[in-house]
C-alpha cells in the first residue's frame, strides 16, 4: 500500500489543471495523477480539427505542459493505468496492477466516452470513435489510404472532422438525422445557411437518415440506412455524442444518471472527494438548475478550482457562463450561455453571405445565449455581459 495525500483520477486536462491548482496552495503534499491515456495531459480540441487535417502535427503538439512541469512539482504520474476500485469509506483506491492507493483527498476526473451505436458491425475494423490522440493518429493515418470516408452525427465533433477530413483531400459523406445541419442550434435560416456552405465544399450529405449498420466481414464495406440505402465506405468516424466516465462510482453516492454531483466548491457529498470535467454535474448559479457542460474551458476551470479548493486553503466557487466553440473549413462559431434547453426565439445580427453574424437567443423575454459566427475575440466579453444583464434583470 502506498499513501498520498492528493489522488487525481484522470489523467486529462482537467486532472492536469487540479495538480497546478493544488501547487499554487500545497507545495508539499503528495499528489498521485493517474490515468488510462498513453498521453500525458494534451488538449482535444485540436483532435477534430487541425490535427485530423495536418498529418505533420504530432501529439507533443497538443501538449498541456512539459512533463519536467510535473516532476520539478514532484507530482507522480501513472500513465496507461485504470483504477479498478474506489473505495469511499476506506478512502482506498485500486490500480490495475493491484497496487493499493491510500488517500487523504480525491478528485475525480474520469472524462467521457464516445456513445456507440447499437448496430450490426459496430465493431468492425475501420469503424471509429474519436476520443483520444491514438484515435485520431488512428484515424489520420487510415484516411491517408482510404480516401472514402462517411461521418455519422450532425454535432459539433461530426461537422468538425468532416470539415477537417475534406480539407485532407478526402470524399466525405456525412450522414445525420437532422433535416439540415445544427438544426437543434442554430435558426431555420441559418441551419440551411449552414446546410449549403457544406454542400458547396464538397461534403455529400445524406441528411433526414438514421444509421442502420455497417456491412462488412472484418473491415468496414458498406453503410446502411434505416431508410434502405446501403453505400460503399471504406472508413467511418462515427460521432454521436458522448456519455460520462461513471463505472467507477457505480451505485454510490457519486454517480448519478447523468453526472457526479458536486456542490459550488465541486465537492461531492462525500468530504474531501471532488469531481471536475466531463462528469461533474454542478450547481449553475447563473440561469438555476444543474448542469454537466463536456467541454475543453469547463474541465480546465473546474480542475484549477477544484485543485485549490482540495488544499482547504481556498474556497473557490465555481460560477461561470458555459462557453464553447468550433471550428469548420474558414467558420469559427462561439457559444456563450445555456444551450440545454431549445430556444424559443432567435434573433440573427450581421450577414450570413459575409460568414460574420450574431444570433441571439431567448426563451420568453430573456436572453440566455448568443452564437457568435467569425467575431472578434472582444466581442465575447460583450456577450457575457448582455446575457448576465439579462438573467438578472
Amino acid at each position: 500500500m502506498i499513501n498520498r495525500d492528493y489522488l487525481i483520477i484522470g489523467a486529462g486536462l482537467a486532472g492536469a489543471c487540479a495538480c497546478e491548482g493544488i501547487r499554487e496552495h500545497d507545495k508539499k503534499g503528495s499528489i498521485l495523477l493517474v490515468g488510462r491515456e498513453l498521453f500525458p495531459p494534451y488538449h482535444r480540441p485540436p483532435l477534430s480539427k487541425k490535427f485530423l487535417k495536418n498529418g505533420s502535427m504530432s501529439v507533443q503538439d497538443l501538449m498541456h505542459t512539459t512533463e519536467q512541469w510535473f516532476a520539478r512539482n514532484h507530482v507522480e504520474m501513472r500513465l496507461g493505468t485504470l483504477v479498478r476500485e474506489f473505495n469511499i469509506e476506506r478512502r482506498l483506491a485500486v490500480l490495475q496492477d493491484g497496487q493499493v492507493v491510500e488517500f487523504r483527498k480525491a478528485l475525480l476526473a474520469t472524462g467521457s466516452r464516445p456513445r456507440r451505436p447499437q448496430v450490426a458491425g459496430a465493431l468492425l475494423g475501420n469503424v471509429f470513435y474519436l476520443n483520444s490522440a491514438r484515435d485520431a493518429l488512428a484515424i489520420r493515418e487510415v484516411a491517408a489510404i482510404e480516401k472514402n470516408i462517411v461521418v455519422v452525427g450532425g454535432g459539433l465533433i461530426a461537422l468538425e472532422a468532416a470539415a477537417a477530413l475534406t480539407e485532407a483531400k478526402c470524399k466525405v459523406t456525412l450522414l445525420s438525422r437532422q433535416p439540415t445541419l445544427w438544426r437543434n442550434r442554430l435558426d431555420a435560416e441559418t441551419a440551411q445557411w449552414l446546410t449549403d456552405y457544406f454542400d458547396k465544399r464538397n461534403v455529400k450529405l445524406m441528411l433526414g437518415q438514421d444509421l442502420n449498420g455497417f456491412e462488412g466481414k472484418t473491415i468496414l464495406k458498406n453503410v446502411q440506412t434505416k431508410r434502405g440505402d446501403r453505400f460503399p465506405a471504406q472508413m467511418a468516424l462515427v460521432a454521436l455524442g458522448a456519455e460520462p466516465n461513471l463505472e467507477l462510482v457505480h451505485n454510490t453516492p457519486l454517480s448519478s444518471p447523468n453526472g457526479t454531483p458536486v456542490n459550488e466548491l465541486l465537492e461531492t457529498d462525500e468530504k474531501g472527494i471532488f469531481a471536475a470535467g466531463d462528469i461533474a454535474l454542478f450547481p449553475d448559479r447563473i440561469f438555476g438548475g444543474v448542469q454537466r457542460i463536456q467541454h475543453f474551458e469547463n474541465a480546465r476551470q473546474q480542475g484549477h478550482i477544484a485543485g485549490q479548493n482540495m488544499t482547504g486553503r481556498k474556497r473557490v466557487r465555481f460560477e461561470t457562463m458555459s462557453y464553447y466553440w468550433s471550428t469548420m473549413f474558414d467558420l469559427n462559431f462561439e457559444f456563450f450561455g445555456d444551450f440545454s434547453l431549445p430556444a424559443g426565439r432567435m434573433e440573427v445580427e450581421g450577414d450570413r453571405d459575409r460568414k460574420r453574424f450574431v444570433i441571439r437567443c431567448y426563451r420568453g423575454s430573456k436572453l440566455f445565449g448568443r452564437i457568435h459566427c467569425n467575431q472578434d475575440e472582444a466581442r465575447g466579453e460583450e456577450a457575457k455581459a448582455e446575457i448576465l444583464e439579462s438573467q438578472r434583470a
